[in-house]
């Protein structure tokens, strides 16, 4: 009988061994290769191509000195689950080379990786500053929860720096936007908004979630924190929850500790998928713009459609800025207007589709459609829709990476009918 393959006493992870690793800003290889072999060893336990899934929640030690030597010494290995898995490990390397950060954060979901970094950095009476178009759950956390702690919120209209700089207190501790925007897809120049943060000592904050690291790369601009929401795109299948935060690691520093004491990690299984999806998140990012921008242009043109929001057409009122700061592409989310169309409407044109689901979220390979107005904004006042710009009529679509020809052929039908 052959003896058992004997187990490595670790798994081989330690910064010497990693491949393709890049330094703030400074990738050593391009996305594809970046996605596929960031943050990994070269050589795995037992000599896989895949990292193994660690599913162990406690770690032990050989003797008392071994754990006054990982505790003094702060050697890189694992405690207990709460506090960093292998796994987590080469994801966060993965992500923190494809943003061209020093460091990355995985979080179990986007809206915990923001409630991470907000909870670490502000204090009772500390303020922070939002633009007004962001994810409707983030501005709920701000005004709800954390006005319970003291921390005050303001918002002003997007892309309004004059505004933005007049809410700007002496205690305020942070700008946060999101770029670009959602469901508008308003982009935001980053050049102003890193300049505004400096000029006031005031740390930054940009959502990338519907940009990505192919298309926008806040850290080259010097903002502080990139917030993913790595459910979308970074994962790309529709099948995990996840987060990132990227920075300095000296700036992550607190919200690493406060996660490990919150408890906003994900599971070992989890961040496998995570892994393996982010192998094809170069090749599934060009198909998502391409159907993005190809798809954009046929409604525009459009006889039943009012309006189209999408940074890749130049009647985008940011599209200059979309220009000059995403240069890989404009994403797969695309958010119009049927004209003349009332909300009962509007929703027919969205049942007739055939290939996209009705679904909340956006970034993986099926297309997924809604109407913005029932999806996440059924409850709340006319006038606050109107604040925000939800309409009746409106209608946000996000391009999976089916062909181009059969998901214009698919709308057509839908606004024709």
């Amino acid at each position: 009988m052959t003896a058992p393959t004997k187990l490595p006493d670790s798994l081989p992870v330690e910064e010497n061994t990693r491949t393709t690793e890049s330094t703030a800003g400074k990738p050593t290889a391009g996305a594809s290769t970046l996605a596929v072999h960031a943050g990994e060893a070269r050589r795995k336990a037992l000599d896989a191509v895949t990292d193994a899934i660690v599913c162990s929640s406690t770690y032990t030690f050989d003797d008392t000195q071994s754990v006054i030597d990982f505790i003094e010494q702060k050697q890189p290995r694992e405690e207990y689950g709460r506090y960093g898995n292998p796994n987590e490990r080469v994801v966060e390397a993965k992500l923190a080379a494809l943003e061209g950060a020093e460091e990355a954060l995985v979080f179990s979901s986007g809206m915990a990786a923001i409630v991470g970094v907000l909870m670490a950095k502000l204090n009772s009476g500390d303020e922070i500053v939002f633009f007004d178009q962001c994810y409707h759950r983030s501005r709920e956390f701000c005004f709800k929860h954390l006005a319970r702690f003291g921390v005050v919120t303001h918002q002003v209209k997007t892309g309004d720096f004059d505004a933005m700089e007049r809410a700007i207190t002496p205690r305020t501790k942070m700008l946060v936007s999101e770029s670009p925007t959602n469901p508008h897809l308003t982009c935001i120049d980053l050049e102003q908004f890193v300049a505004l943060g400096k000029a006031h000592e005031i740390e930054t904050l940009i959502d990338a979630t519907l940009a990505t690291p192919l298309n926008l790369r806040p850290i080259e601009y010097g903002v502080d924190y990139v917030l993913h929401s790595a459910t979308k795109y970074l994962g790309g299948h529709n099948d995990l929850l996840a987060g990132v935060i990227s920075g300095t690691r000296e700036k992550l520093e607190s919200v690493r500790q406060l996660r490990g004491v919150m408890g906003g990690i994900n599971s070992p299984h989890n961040l496998y998928l995570l892994q393996r999806g982010l192998k094809t998140f170069q090749l599934r990012m060009q198909r998502h713009n391409e159907n993005g921008q190809a798809i954009a242009e046929f409604l525009e043109a459009h006889p039943r459609v009012e309006r189209v929001y999408y940074p890749g057409l130049p009647s985008h009122p940011t599209h200059d800025i979309a220009k000059r700061t995403m240069l890989g592409g404009y994403g797969g989310l695309i958010t119009f207007l049927v004209k003349g169309a009332d909300w009962r409407e509007t929703a027919n044109v969205i049942d007739r589709v055939k290939i996209p689901r009705i679904g909340p979220s956006l970034g993986g390979v099926e297309s997924l459609i809604e109407q913005p107005l029932v999806m996440s904004y059924f409850n709340h006042a006319p006038a606050d829709r109107e604040r925000f710009g939800i309409t009746d009529n409106m209608i946000r679509m996000a391009c999976g990476i089916e062909d181009t020809a059969d998901l214009i052929e698919d709308l057509r039908q839908a606004l024709d009918s």
